[in-house]
């Protein structure tokens, strides 16, 4: 028998860490290769991950709510062949939690804590240097608080800065990581200084976890790091309300799905980042990089998360092709099916706010893409025509914000100009939805 280590896997392409939502299995429990383990959840995904090995789950070294970076172990599992890990396992680990006397032992994770068990010490003012984890390399865990506490015998910070003191603290060789990578230590340092605000009698305590709190740590790294800009243009959608309003009863009876309004959008914009692939690039520090595939994100809400799955090489598709995705994709998301193939390698976001009635908005860009175009309502409008006479047509806000680090005011006029004449240029002698 051996012991296998089994880490937190990268759930999309700029995730680069996960929370443990769920636990699917025990220590004790046998697992096959493939089978999920446990249900993660990042700014991109909320998805099952899948077991590396088949064995014996031998030691869950992660809590549930627990946050951990790309690569950190989550479990370990005992499996056929190989040499006995030297390290302890969960049946090994002392039952009961103990004030810091001088012990032995491997010790190298005592000073790596999670989010949860920060949350908890500062809570109840708890001296984290003297606690004795019982997670592996001595890590504690938020098990060994809350034992300390029920059992009131957790040590007490000398002051409340104690507990500030011990947030910050990382081991030695850890340093140099934290500083390469300020961004997520800006995050962690957002964590554990919460706002203060007073809490009256009636209010509603939400307690920020999961998918909520990546997309925040996710909009504050794009808010911080991108110099947002924005503009609109309004289109006259006249013409394509017509095309649409005339087939769409018959196109859902012989397709099985809606023909909706965001999927003749998304396949104009598409077209128009072909013929503009500037708007379809990414900010790399030292370099742009322009990529090849038109991979559109779609922002698809649920009540209390929003996410961005992708429809890959948008350009290539039909209308039709590109309705049944926007389906399919957002079935998948409010049934909770999303997986992480769904997510990745998304260029440039779509965002279909006129769905809920906005006709003027400023998205966040979904970081590292460059642009973000909002979709707004389509509504009726008085209309000064060419002739001069007033008309009521249907009109539409464009509303585009840019990082200005990569795009410029000029290349963005023509790209949302483009759009603007692909969508005032529908009409059912000009265009296939097929």
């Amino acid at each position: 028998m051996g012991m296998e280590q089994m880490t937190m896997p990268q759930l999309g392409e700029s995730v680069t860490e996960g929370t443990i939502s769920k636990w699917l299995v025990s220590v004790g429990d046998k697992v096959n290769k493939y089978d999920p383990i446990a249900e993660v959840m990042t700014d991109k995904v909320n998805a099952e991950v899948p077991s590396s090995f088949s064995g014996i789950i031998k030691e869950l070294t992660a809590e549930e709510g627990d946050t951990l970076e790309v690569g950190q172990v989550i479990c370990k599992v005992e499996v056929e062949g190989g040499a006995q890990e030297e390290a302890p396992s969960a049946e090994q680990a002392p039952a009961e939690t103990s004030v810091k006397p001088e012990g032995s032992g491997d010790q190298s994770n005592k000073k790596r804590y999670s989010p949860a068990v920060l949350r908890l010490a500062q809570d109840n003012a708890i001296d984290l240097e003297q606690v004795n984890g019982t997670g592996a390399g001595g890590r504690i865990t938020r098990k060994d608080l809350q034992q300390l506490i029920d059992g009131g015998t957790a040590p007490k910070a000398g002051a409340q800065s104690s507990a500030a003191e011990s947030k910050q603290q990382a081991p030695a060789e850890k340093k140099e990581t934290i500083t390469e990578q300020p961004a997520h230590t800006q995050a962690t340092q957002a964590k554990a200084a919460p706002a203060s605000v007073s809490v009256a009698p009636g209010d509603i305590e939400i307690p920020v976890t999961g998918v909520r709190k990546a997309i925040a740590a996710n909009m504050l790294k794009s808010k911080h790091e991108a110099p947002h800009a924005w503009m609109m243009v309004e289109v006259d959608v006249t013409s394509l309300v017509e095309y649409r309003g005339s087939i769409k009863d018959e196109f859902k009876k012989k397709e099985g799905f809606n023909l909706t309004f965001f999927a003749f959008f998304v396949k104009a914009v598409s077209q128009a980042l072909k013929e503009f692939p500037q708007m379809n690039s990414m900010w790399a520090g030292d370099k742009i990089v322009q990529k090849k595939d038109i991979n559109l994100s779609i922002a698809v809400a649920t009540d209390d998360a929003l996410f961005v799955p992708v429809i890959k090489q948008a350009d290539e598709k039909t209308i039709k092709g590109i309705a049944r995705e926007i389906t399919e994709l957002a079935g998948k998301v409010r049934s909770g099916k999303l997986g992480s193939n769904d997510m990745k390698d998304g260029t440039f976001t779509v965002n279909n706010t006129g769905s809920f009635g906005s006709v003027q908005s400023m998205g966040i860009i979904n970081h590292p893409q460059a642009a973000i175009l909002q979709i707004e309502s389509i509504v009726k409008r008085p209309v000064v025509m060419n002739n001069g006479m007033i008309a009521v047509r249907d009109m539409v806000n464009l509303c585009l914000s840019l990082d200005h680090r990569v795009l410029d005011g000029l290349v963005c006029g023509r790209f949302l100009a483009r759009v603007k004449e692909i969508l005032e240029n529908i009409s059912k002698e000009t265009t296939s939805v097929y």
